[in-house]
């Protein structure tokens, strides 16, 4: 089943260690099938990312129910099926505890919009959600929902434990994880030097329109 996303959500989990975003078996991948969004593709649980491989990642549909996959997947699996059954526009999660963006989960703080990069690529601040118990094992994606709603936000910081990043697909899901932990580096960086200040709504507004309509090569 599903042998396109597999090899894509496996290659993307390779990248959370490329880009230095998890430690040991942390994290993981989920991506949801646009032919058949019944189904999402995650990575298996405690399996290292060295050795995996696309059949390795685990096939579950929308009650979490394993249709192919000879692993157990992810602890985080139903976290991700709370989101997707909330948001039909999501088809691809990240999570990770990178260290930076961690740092402002742990003081229960949002990341608010003091960069211009930030305001590029989000404009919105990255806001923090309660804390969210482990079990059952739907109130982390109950957490996340309640802080997300239908706002267009790339992602949140769950209290105490770590990111989850969304996308219009697993890519643009794994984007914004490696910039917000590299807004949260930047940011932290300048907070042991001083205070440092928001930029303002209208600035945010500006920078972000020149981003997203006149940057890059458009068609």
């Amino acid at each position: 089943m599903l042998e396109e996303l597999k090899k894509e959500i496996c290659g993307l989990n390779a990248a959370l260690k490329n880009n230095g975003l998890v430690a040991m078996t942390s994290g993981n991948v989920s991506g949801r099938d646009r032919k058949q969004p019944d189904y999402i593709v995650i990575k298996p649980s405690g399996v290292s990312y060295e050795a995996l491989k696309p059949k390795d990642m685990v096939v579950v549909d929308m009650r979490g129910r394993v249709k192919e996959g000879s692993y157990k997947p992810s602890v985080d699996t139903i976290s991700h099926l709370v989101v997707y059954r909330a948001r039909k526009d999501i088809f691809g999660i990240v999570h990770t505890h990178s260290n930076f963006a961690t740092s402002f989960a742990l003081l229960g703080k949002p990341l608010p919009v003091y960069m211009t990069a930030h305001a590029d690529e989000f404009g919105a601040a990255i806001p923090v959600t309660r804390y969210a118990s482990p079990l059952p094992f739907e109130d982390v994606g109950n957490a996340i929902i309640e802080t997300l709603g239908k706002k267009n936000l790339p992602g949140v910081l769950l209290r105490n434990h770590g990111v989850f990043t969304f996308g219009e697909n697993p890519k643009s899901a794994l984007k914004a994880a490696v910039m917000i932990e590299d807004i949260a580096k930047t940011c932290w960086l300048a907070m042991q030097n001083g205070k440092i200040k928001r930029l303002p709504e209208k600035e945010i507004k500006k920078w972000y329109y020149r981003y997203h309509e006149i940057y890059g090569q458009k068609k």
